[in-house]
């Protein structure tokens, strides 16, 4: 019965999205209704899934060999799928409101709802072909979502989206070959599934496979120097931008590394060679990289879209550490990074959506009109820069921790690397939060005064996030154990 759920919840978002621009509604909120009762339950049949004993594999296809479409539950798919499903019904429910003002709202819900299909479609993946064929099919249905309104600019995005991904499934397709003639299966195991006897002497071919395949997921999650895509993308809808940011898209390619390096490869065959080093260091990079470009951005969304770079390299540094700590902590900034970064860029299409104020400098006085909105960005603020007490300090906790008891010397560097990202964290959200409160004296507010938070479409989802940051932060001992157990294959 189980295995068979696991191609419903695939399905059912999938199909839904089809059914949307065929069914006439006659009103507006009858779609609504349709769209949220849906998702609502396929997340719930997720959570049965998730919490229930784990059976075998479902196999869909069978091709040759070992080849398969294969889906099994294991620890890290109830990670992923845990934290997709948790946030898809709230996220749709913030589009029904940011939606109003756009056009072509049926085309736009087909395919953002089949985007939680194809993205559970690769938590569920039981190996590397079945993740790669997800991995695909999730840029050719969330191209269409950043090309939405159809502007040059969204036209330009979304052609370097597509190009950009595509390049990087060239590479990754070339880890899924060597992986399927050197490993003894294609299945996720943890600790890898490379044959040592059939490698011999190509040990350095099989890491310099693994570096491209590597950079190849990298590209999703926006790894220097294939990043630039992600900024660009931010001219979609809001609601695109923040599951592109902190859930489907770019928490797919983080998920990928991590398959990748645990689950394929393995830790024993990577650990302690110069593939590790390299990849390491380009995390590190990235990681300076996305928060220094963010302190020089003035666009709310592409500021915002930096950070994401800089912090899902933190993911990336975790897994690059490859210890069950560096994997544990790279799946706590995971979890917790979604929801602050959701967070804050719902908080970003609020202000767009109720101002039409696109820049930093045109926020000031706007925390006294919208204190909800504004509150809870200053929160999801105090969280990226990992003040203790929110969920980003747990996480940063967690991953410098393993930095320090991995003993390598480049993982040191790391550490480093995170104190000056917080630092510069500090800057680029808090410039944001003083011009919303702190206008200054000469401040005529008279051009503002007209200016509210939005409904509760958008505020209910903010509230609680805020609430899941501040938990995460004050009572993180379950989640953090749990992701424990699945870093050393508890689950």
């Amino acid at each position: 019965m189980k295995e068979i759920m696991m191609l419903v919840v695939i399905l059912l978002p999938i199909i839904t999205g089809i059914l949307v621009p065929l069914l006439p509604f006659k009103q507006r909120k009858h779609m609504e209704v349709f769209l949220e009762g849906l998702v609502v339950l396929n997340s719930l049949l997720v959570w049965w899934l998730l919490t229930g004993s784990q059976e075998e594999a479902f196999t869909l296809a069978r091709f040759t060999g070992n080849l398969t479409i294969t889906f099994k539950i294991d620890g890290m798919s109830m990670v992923f799928a845990g934290l997709v499903s948790a946030l898809w019904p709230f996220a749709t429910l913030y589009a029904f409101e940011y939606m109003t003002k756009e056009e072509h709202e049926k085309t736009f819900f087909a395919f953002y709802t089949m985007t939680y299909g194809v993205t559970l479609g690769i938590a569920l993946a039981g190996n590397m072909l079945t993740l790669y064929f997800f991995y695909e099919l999730l840029t050719l249905v969330t191209v269409p979502l950043v090309m939405h309104t159809l502007t040059r600019e969204a036209i330009l995005a979304s052609r370097k989206y597509l190009y950009y991904s595509l390049g990087g499934a060239a590479f990754a397709f070339i880890g899924l070959i060597f992986i399927i003639i050197y490993g003894n299966t294609t299945d996720f195991v943890l600790g890898g599934v490379l044959d040592l006897n059939k490698i011999g002497d190509r040990t350095n071919t099989l890491l310099l496979i693994y570096v491209m395949a590597f950079m190849g997921f990298g590209v999703k999650a926006a790894v220097c120097p294939f990043n630039s895509w992600l900024p660009d993308a931010g001219v979609a809808p809001t609601p695109v931008t923040a599951l592109l940011h902190a859930v489907a898209v770019v928490k797919s390619g983080a998920f990928a590394i991590l398959r990748l390096t645990y689950y394929s490869f393995g830790t024993d065959f990577l650990k302690g060679t110069w593939a590790q080093t390299v990849v390491m260091l380009i995390a590190m990079f990235t990681i300076v990289y996305g928060c220094s470009r963010a302190v020089k951005e003035t666009h709310i969304k592409r500021r915002l879209a930096y950070s994401t770079i800089s912090n899902l390299s933190y993911i990336v540094f975790g897994a690059t550490l490859m210890t069950p700590l560096g994997m544990m902590g790279a799946l706590s900034h995971m979890v917790f990074h979604a929801v602050m970064k959701i967070s804050s860029f719902f908080c970003a299409g609020a202000i767009m959506h109720q101002t039409d104020k696109h820049y930093v400098h045109e926020l000031d006085g706007l925390g006294y009109k919208m204190p909800w909105v504004f509150t809870v960005f200053t929160i999801s603020a105090f969280g990226l820069m990992g003040v203790p007490g929110l969920a980003g300090f747990v996480s940063k906790w967690n991953l410098a921790s393993a930095a320090v008891e991995s003993g390598n010397p480049v993982a040191y560097a790391g550490i480093v690397c995170l104190l000056i990202s917080a630092l510069l964290t500090a800057i680029y959200m808090l410039t944001i939060v003083v011009r919303a409160f702190f206008p200054g004296k000469d401040f005529d507010d008279s051009s503002i005064q007209d200016i509210k938070d939005p409904s509760w479409k958008m505020l209910v989802p903010l509230v609680i996030f805020t609430v899941f940051i501040i938990l995460f932060g004050l009572c993180s001992g379950p989640v953090v154990s749990f992701l424990k157990d699945v870093a050393n294959g508890g689950y």
